[in-house]
């Protein structure tokens, strides 16, 4: 959600950490600051509630410095302001702090502090930490910031700055990413690798528990019990234009093109001609265990969850293991019952979504056996889960989910397949999903080149103040998913149902202002779907399918390419991110940074 920038070397700072800031604009925020280490060693902050623009506009030409630390905040304790923006200093202005994440205790620390006569410049969790590393008695910087954690409660990333011990950046995590960059005499910190690759693509992840001192020349990591740790760099997959638009007007309109890449590169080396099967070798799954699996369980939030839901229907039709999908927001509070026979599969984007990853720790604690299904390699997930596999779907920019949707389904029946022939999938079957699965990125490609017509559906439609998304079985989920879509970007009202659900309550919404999206592929259910188009009509609803041929009661059709029953729903997501994509564009809406969303969710 927030995102950390920080360098200590010999350039200029503030220009890099303006530079990595405005990499991190993707993950949502409403307003932005900096501070730097001055030449006499003086700490000089400058902050602006908005864009990172307008900070940039704050700062004056004499702004000189090669150490800093920079922010951009999406506010969870006190509104959008600039007193409210960080950095945050202590009262003698010697410390200064970015942080990620919410201080659970906050307020009990607070008044504590306020009792023994400090005043406070804002609203913030985050200025708590400030004052506790300013009064701090400890003698190293280092020290400080470990006696003040010892007080805290909650989650964090931070990075802190200190007039007496110019010479270094110390940084801390405990459930918000924290990632170094190693330089040549230089080096970085940031809350995600966007910001980092420009200069270097040499990384260490921190650990939660663990925290780290930069200096120009070397860095050290540590517990925060003070234990050193060893840290090995690792390189970087992707490069600095992997997060450049490529000639697009935003990222979301270049993730959607880029899904027949995408879904390439996740099925590249990975199937298995002779034996109708994949290869996951990282599930850490023996076929023998495989086999003791009597039902799974999938975890996400958000696009993450609707694409569980998909991957829930998958394994059940290949795989024949009983599975659903949950909201792991929902899952890790309600005391759920964890079965030794049931395999887990933790489902993000980023692999750092806090509620995902707290189910897995929770889990894991129970004894459970967890797979991720993530796009990032390293992420905290992947490296708290017992096995999974990458998604492979490259950087995602764009707050709202599209090519990582896509490509986490394209997983999913991987998965599905996998776990299903080492059961009761037949080879027939087997090789039946191959051939599907290759015909997938020609197809997406197929689709991509009806844009223009879609464009036109989304403007005739965009005049709508709300609609629903119908589906059935296979379909509901591609629905949800579209709906989803549609909220995120445009701001237009919209919920799906289940088709079969529309007399049981939902037909009473139906009159010519509310449009229906409703997804009608061509299988078994199809008379069924059609079914519901005339139950919409007949009380002059405006239709729009989504199918593999014109529907005769709607009022428009986007015929996609029909695949195999199972994979139909992959493709027939992909027209409705364009056109939620387009309706957005019609309504003038800021489609790369939605309102109120950040991208990388690593707080409750």
């Amino acid at each position: 959600m927030c995102g950390i920038v920080g360098y200590i070397g010999r350039r200029d700072v503030a220009p890099l950490l303006l530079e990595g800031l405005q990499r991190l604009e993707y993950r949502g925020y409403d307003s932005a600051g900096v501070v730097i280490t001055g030449k006499s060693g003086e700490l000089r902050t400058v902050k602006a509630k908005g864009r990172v623009r307008e900070l940039e506009g704050r700062i004056p030409k004499r702004f000189a410095g090669t150490t800093g630390i920079a922010h951009t905040r999406w506010a969870t304790h006190g509104a959008p302001s600039d007193h409210n923006a960080h950095p945050h200093l202590d009262g003698d202005n010697k410390v200064a702090i970015v942080h990620n994440g919410i201080i659970d205790n906050a307020s009990e620390l607070r008044a504590k502090l306020s009792a023994d006569g400090v005043t406070f410049a804002s609203e913030t969790d985050t200025e708590v930490l400030a004052h506790l590393i300013g009064r701090a008695q400890a003698e190293t910087l280092e020290e400080k910031v470990r006696e003040a954690l010892r007080s805290v409660e909650g989650t964090y990333g931070l990075a802190v700055l200190h007039r007496d011990f110019a010479d270094r950046i110390v940084v801390a995590r405990n459930g918000s990413p924290v990632v170094l960059g190693i330089g040549e005499k230089e080096m970085f910190v940031a809350s995600d690798v966007a910001a980092l690759v420009a200069h270097t693509r040499q990384v260490v992840t921190l650990q939660d528990g663990e925290m780290a001192t930069l200096k120009a020349d070397d860095f050290r990591t540590y517990t925060t019990e003070g234990s050193l740790t060893t840290a090995t760099p690792t390189t970087v997959e992707w490069e600095a234009e992997s997060y450049d638009m490529g000639g697009h007007d935003t990222y979301m309109h270049k993730e959607i093109s880029e899904q027949a890449e995408a879904v390439d590169r996740v099925l590249r080396g990975r199937i298995d001609d002779r034996f109708s099967t994949v290869h996951l070798g990282g599930l850490n799954l023996e076929p023998g265990e495989a086999r003791r699996v009597r039902r799974i369980k999938i975890l996400g939030c958000g696009t993450s969850y609707h694409a569980g839901q998909i991957g829930a229907g998958l394994i059940e039709e290949l795989a024949r293991i009983p599975a659903d999908a949950e909201p792991a927001s929902e899952f890790r509070y309600r005391n759920p019952v964890v079965d030794p026979d049931t395999l887990y599969v933790a489902v993000s984007q980023s692999g750092e979504t806090y509620d995902v990853l707290a189910a897995v720790q929770e889990l894991k604690r129970k004894g459970a056996r967890v797979l991720g299904v993530v796009n990032v390699v390293g992420s905290a997930i992947a490296r708290e889960a017992d096995g999974g596999t990458y998604v492979h779907a490259g950087p995602e920019v764009c707050v709202v989910s599209t090519k990582c949707f896509t490509n986490t389904v394209v997983a999913f029946a991987l998965l599905a397949l996998h776990l299903g022939r080492i059961r009761d999938l037949s080879v027939a079957d087997g090789k039946r999903i191959i051939e599907g699965l290759r015909r997938l990125p020609g197809q997406i490609d197929e689709i991509l080149k009806t844009e223009p017509e879609i464009k036109a559906l989304a403007r005739r439609y965009a005049d709508a103040k709300s609609m629903l998304f119908i589906g059935r079985v296979r379909g509901y989920p591609v629905a949800r998913e579209a709906s989803l879509k549609l909220k995120e970007v445009s701001y237009i009202h919209a919920e799906a149902y289940p088709a079969s659900e529309l007399k049981h309550g939902p037909l009473a919404l139906i009159d010519p202002s509310m449009p229906t999206v409703a997804i009608v592929p061509d299988d078994d259910l199809l008379e069924k779907n059609r079914a519901a188009l005339e139950e919409i009509k007949a009380r002059s609803g405006r239709i729009l399918a989504v199918a593999h041929q014109p529907q005769e009661k709607a009022d428009d059709t986007i015929v996609v390419p029909k695949n195999e029953n199972e994979l139909d729903p992959i493709l027939m997501g992909i027209p409705l991110q364009l056109f939620a994509y387009h309706t957005a564009l019609a309504l003038g809406r800021d489609i790369d940074k939605p309102r109120n969303l950040a991208k990388s969710v690593t707080v409750e």
